[in-house]
């Protein structure tokens, strides 16, 4: 079993499992009925995606010290116990099936989700 990380709206690899948008907002222009059939996600889970503040926070980084405030706000945002306790389920899920997670972003190391990547690895998800 695994968990990937991934671009929302790319093509699925094989086994990919359960797709989750770890996004604030739902894709733009895309009806509901079409999420999972464009393979943008099956679940929206905003419990993990940052807040519209440290969204912007991450947007506006173009310094190596922007990009650290990002990293260790959003990090703070998925210290709160909501937050942490689905990423402690994630991390667990990986173990026993196939499962996805991410952003729009093109870049991942631009992303909250190269962040989520390393909070879930901490957390013992099998990649």
């Amino acid at each position: 079993m695994v968990l990937r990380v991934v671009r929302l709206g790319t093509e699925r690899a094989p086994d990919e499992g359960l797709r989750i948008g770890t996004v604030r907002r739902p894709p733009r222009g895309v009806p509901k009925a079409r999420f999972a059939a464009d393979d943008w996600y099956d679940v929206w889970f905003p419990n993990l995606a940052p807040s519209v503040e440290t969204m912007k926070l991450g947007q506006a980084a173009t310094k190596p010290a922007q990009w650290s405030a990002f990293r260790k706000r959003y990090r703070a945002e998925m210290s709160h116990p909501d937050a942490a306790h689905a990423i402690e389920l994630l991390a667990a899920l990986s173990h026993r099936t196939n499962v996805s997670v991410g952003c729009y972003c093109e870049q991942e190391e631009h992303c909250h989700r190269s962040v989520l990547r390393a909070l879930l690895r901490e957390h013992g998800a099998a990649f």
